[in-house]
């Protein structure tokens, strides 16, 4: 799995490993000049049993942390660990749960269809 960060470069997601009270998710970034850098960004294993966080969103969560790591700092060292805070997982979540159609009601239960 690859996402693009830009025209220049390429963030692969490498898997994950279970330490002690967190995963910790990999990723390699890869530039054009064949210049490539390994990161790592952590969740608690306690947001996942909290339902903070599901275990397939966590790649894509971990990427979106990288990739404003990435937009902030231009030199960001060649090896780096993020973790990703209480507020990440709920904007993530609020951003990703389907929300409720206006309008739409459950039926009365004295209708008869």
């Amino acid at each position: 799995m690859a996402a693009f960060v830009d025209q220049s470069i390429v963030l692969q997601y490498l898997g994950f490993e279970t330490k002690g009270a967190l995963r910790e998710y990999a990723f390699n970034l890869r530039g054009l000049d064949g210049a490539s850098s390994s990161y790592f960004v952590t969740i608690p294993n306690e947001a996942f049993s909290a339902h903070r966080a599901s275990y397939q969103d966590a790649p894509a969560i971990c990427s979106l942390r990288l990739q404003r790591e990435f937009a902030s700092q231009v030199d960001l060292p060649p090896s780096s660990t993020f973790s990703v805070t209480d507020a990440e997982l709920a904007d993530f979540k609020d951003a990703h749960t389907p929300k409720a159609k206006p309008g739409r009601s459950k039926p009365r239960e004295d209708e008869n269809f």
